[in-house]
């Protein structure tokens, strides 16, 4: 098992690539410290894990709120009795807007996709340095590897996540703590439809469904988004002793979309 006694904490831990990875974790051997906004949700994932033999706790934080991103990391690390691996997966879609831009919900997406992991990460290094030695993974995604017509200020907020891991990288290396980031393409998620909406469009379902399947096939040269699945490995390498020697980098899982 890869990740044989290792503890880890992961956001957004219970629903999509989140709870895959979390999964997939508890199967490799992780004990697990699940971190969610939605309390139903994360109780389902717990008792799953739970269930199937996992060591799995849930911790209720809305990482919008730094003092929440503070405890949800201390308290993880309590639980667990020290911390190993940090995913901080935890992101929402920004706003599309750039000539009227919606402040609030600006607001609130840089609190999730910028500052929680900035938070998370330096919280997680102090607990990592006790233990020897970690792993700090933060899902960035491809758009911040190539700028976003539909979406500029979510692809800005991802090159920043990008320039974080590969600084913290550096920064970290001494303590034996690797940092890096995935960077999923378009994946089987409910925040992919986003992409394909313009400000102000209104599609019905079967449109939707029309644009996001032939937008995907067009641009990825698999012609097929990923699969939650399929990120959650992607995770587990970088995270696992498996990446011993790989820090600071952007990881593309994205069927070929940032090669072209």
């Amino acid at each position: 098992m890869r990740l044989k006694n290792k503890r880890a904490i992961i956001t957004a831990a219970a629903s999509g690539m989140g709870l895959a990875g979390a999964r997939l974790f508890a199967r490799e051997g992780a004990a697990l410290a699940l971190v969610d906004v939605n309390q139903a949700a994360l109780d389902a994932a717990v008792a799953e894990l739970r269930d199937a033999g996992a060591t799995a706790h849930g911790i209720l934080a809305d990482l919008t709120k730094t003092q929440e991103v503070e405890r949800m990391v201390a308290d993880g690390a309590a639980a667990l009795g020290g911390l190993d691996i940090l995913w901080n997966h935890a992101g929402i879609a920004a706003p599309v807007e750039i000539e009227d831009i919606d402040y609030a919900t600006y607001e609130r997406s840089n609190a999730i996709n910028i500052t929680a992991p900035l938070i998370a990460g330096g919280r997680a290094a102090k607990y990592m340095r006790e233990a020897g030695g970690g792993a700090i993974v933060f899902t960035a995604s491809t758009s911040g590897l190539v700028g976003s017509n539909y979406s500029p200020i979510y692809s800005a907020q991802k090159f920043a996540v990008i320039g974080l891991a590969m600084s913290m990288a550096q920064r970290f290396a001494p303590d034996r703590i690797r940092v890096n980031a995935l960077c999923p393409g378009p994946t089987n998620t409910p925040m992919l439809p986003t992409f394909f909406v313009k400000p102000g469009e209104v599609l019905s379902q079967t449109e939707l469904d029309t644009r996001v399947r032939t937008g995907v096939a067009g641009a990825v040269p698999l012609g097929r988004p990923g699969e939650a699945e399929e990120m959650a490995h992607a995770a587990l390498w970088l995270a696992s002793d498996d990446a011993s020697f790989v820090t600071g980098i952007a990881l593309p899982v994205d069927g070929g979309l940032t090669c072209r």
